[in-house]
């Protein structure tokens, strides 16, 4: 039985704090145990990344980690060796499994530094998913911004379907959303229902064509893009202000899925946007499209990140 004085953590778990310093200041981070979750990314005393109390649970699944499937799944249900499997649907509103199935887990650390923590969480064999699967997640600053890297490992004896992602909303402090431009490298949007599910993709064109540029204001987007132009192995977006400061999301090849999402009811100040980097799209387990099929004992991972300019 806990004492009165115990600490019990919040909602989000223990939270864990990175800190890089080095002759151009200091970058800041903060993980949540719960989810992995990236809470906040500050450079140089400027929040890039939407910040939310510690003590409140998290809003719109912000910073999590998607495992072991981003996005959504189609009223839950999908086939595999000619067997359905339905999964718990958690979006109610639309029918749909989504975000994964660590969305509310904690995580345990495998190895800390003070600009570097890997965390790490099992998806046990359930109904819906019978595979066994363990996640890791590295968070590392240094003088370039943050890298995040996921790697999935397969302890099944069979195959097992899967995909990750990241659902981080991004900022530049204290500026609104007619002074911010965000640039989208794609040049593919995909088309979906009236439940959020691909129907097909199209060439981007009118207000889903960001590859120039757009203020913030102008756009309303909860959308999967993909097609990203690739720059050193990379694919990267910007958010920019009227100062010319930038706050540059990178994926590496692996994640060749974007879900772009800038809603109005994000709770604090900020103006905001999700940049989730994805290994697939939305219902991969039922399209195929993206879907990597992770061998008995192999591990397999991606990296993405965030850089800034002028900040």
């Amino acid at each position: 039985m806990l004492s009165d004085t115990a600490q019990t953590p919040g909602p989000n778990g223990e939270i864990f704090e990175l800190i890089h310093r080095d002759s151009a200041g200091e970058i800041r981070a903060e993980i949540t145990e719960v989810a992995a979750g990236l809470r906040v990314l500050n450079v140089r005393g400027v929040d890039v990344l939407a910040p939310y109390p510690a003590d409140l649970p998290r809003p719109m699944a912000s910073g999590i980690v998607l495992a072991p499937w981003p996005n959504r799944v189609a009223g839950g249900l999908w086939q595999h060796g000619g067997e359905p499997q339905q999964l718990d649907i958690t979006e109610p509103a639309q029918s749909n499994a989504i975000h994964g199935l660590l969305r509310f887990s904690p995580y345990r650390v495998l190895a800390r530094e003070e600009a570097a923590i890997t965390l790490a969480a099992t998806v046990y064999p359930q109904h819906g998913y019978p595979f066994h699967l363990d996640t890791e997640v590295e968070y590392r600053l240094s003088g370039a911004g943050l890298t995040v890297t996921h790697r999935l490992r397969n302890l099944s004896a069979e195959e097992a379907p899967a995909g990750f992602g990241a659902h981080p909303y991004f900022t530049i402090a204290g500026v609104p959303a007619e002074k911010l431009t965000l640039t989208l490298a794609c040049d593919t949007v995909l088309t979906v229902d009236g439940n959020q599910i691909p129907t097909g993709a199209v060439p981007v064109s009118g207000d889903f064509d960001l590859r120039a540029g757009r203020p913030l204001s102008e756009v309303v987007l909860d959308h999967g893009f993909t097609g990203g132009a690739v720059v050193d192995g990379r694919v990267t977006h910007v958010l920019a202000d009227d100062r010319g400061r930038e706050v540059r999301v990178w994926g590496d090849e692996a994640l060749g899925y974007w879900q772009v999402f800038n809603p109005t009811s994000y709770p604090g100040p900020h103006a905001v946007v999700a940049l989730e980097p994805m290994s697939a799209p939305a219902n991969a387990f039922n399209s195929g499209e993206g879907l990597y099929r992770i061998a008995p004992g192999e591990t397999w991972g991606a990296s993405w990140g965030v850089t800034t300019h002028g900040i």
